[in-house]
């Protein structure tokens, strides 16, 4: 069955296809309204969007001015290539943004 009707188009159904996704825990020290809080983490998302091609998304503790938990997510055909672009972006967060502690994070491979 071909639903979107592009059979005989080039695509391939049987292409891999994997999706990577990590969980980031923030610490927002300097945070004291929820103001405060999306200025910071609004930019942040943004850039990581835009450096390493992630969609990204605040996912819990949207009501707490001094923590956050972001998803970070991509898709590729190459797991070890998803781990490390997240990898990466987790890292980029430690080293270029001192106003933010990452807690915790993990990568989970789909």
């Amino acid at each position: 069955m071909d639903p979107a009707g592009l059979s005989g188009r080039g695509f391939d159904w049987g292409a891999r296809m994997v999706i990577g996704a990590c969980s980031v825990e923030l610490h927002l020290p300097g945070c004291n309204s929820l103001k405060d809080k999306r200025g910071v983490l609004k930019p942040l998302l943004s850039r990581l969007h835009r450096e390493f091609n992630l969609a990204t998304a605040e996912i819990a503790h949207q009501e707490a001015w001094q923590a956050a938990q972001v998803a970070l997510v991509t898709v590729t055909n190459d797991a070890g290539c998803a781990h490390s672009v997240l990898e990466r972006a987790v890292h980029w967060i430690e080293s270029h943004h001192p106003e933010v502690e990452v807690v915790d994070w993990q990568i989970e491979i789909l």
